[in-house]
């Protein structure tokens, strides 16, 4: 079923490249501020990151398209430590994903849209950091992938606007798969990503 879910995006992908003339091709990035949420989320284990990948945007009908996109997208979460020998710092876990959403638009005029929509990804590494309280990186670790859940899914949600030769908003993605059902310091938590982006037209 997993392996169905993944090839299911790149279908819809070949089928927009073969039928039909594409509206809006382009380049994306975007700043991420991840968590990994359980019952209760701290907003203090935020974590920065990014996403950079490329987009490809079909209209259906003046106020509806479809936008698949293919992401590399750096995700997890950071832990905040207070010892009397370690002093402050925190560990950053950093989830990197491929990760493929396929967004429906809904265009309010010429410029504002709302977006909705699945997306799969699979995690490709995992990599710990211990920083300082002032900043100082003391040790990169890099995990096993194979201790973590590789397969990941969700929903995203958001909403943009068009400028000339590009696209820029805001969005959410909301994971329904726990990262670590083995523990791993991250307490099953599932992939929250808060994201700023803006796209190119290439």
């Amino acid at each position: 079923m997993n392996k169905v879910i993944l090839v299911l995006p790149f279908l819809i992908l070949s089928s927009l490249f073969v039928n039909a003339q594409k509206e809006q091709n382009g380049i994306r990035a975007s700043l991420n501020l991840s968590n990994l949420y359980v019952d209760e989320v701290d907003d203090e284990n935020t974590k920065p990151g990014f996403a950079v990948g490329v987009y490809f945007r079909k209209g259906l009908s003046d106020q509806i398209s479809i936008q698949p996109e293919i992401n590399y997208s750096l995700k997890g979460s950071q832990i905040n430590y207070d010892g009397f020998f370690s002093g402050t710092g925190k560990y950053r876990y950093n989830l990197s994903y491929v990760e493929i959403p396929v967004l429906a638009n809904i265009h309010l005029g010429e410029s504002l849209y709302l977006s909705a929509g699945p997306y799969v990804a699979s995690l490709i590494a995992v990599k710990v950091k211990d920083v300082n309280g002032d900043g100082t990186v003391n040790n990169v670790e890099e995990y096993d992938r194979d201790d973590f859940n590789t397969f990941d899914y969700g929903v995203a949600a958001g909403v943009g606007f068009d400028f000339t030769g590009g696209t820029a908003g805001v969005r959410y993605n909301y994971g329904l798969v726990d990262v670590a059902p083995n523990g791993n310091g991250l307490d099953n938590g599932k992939n929250s990503v808060l994201q700023f982006f803006i796209g190119f037209e290439f």
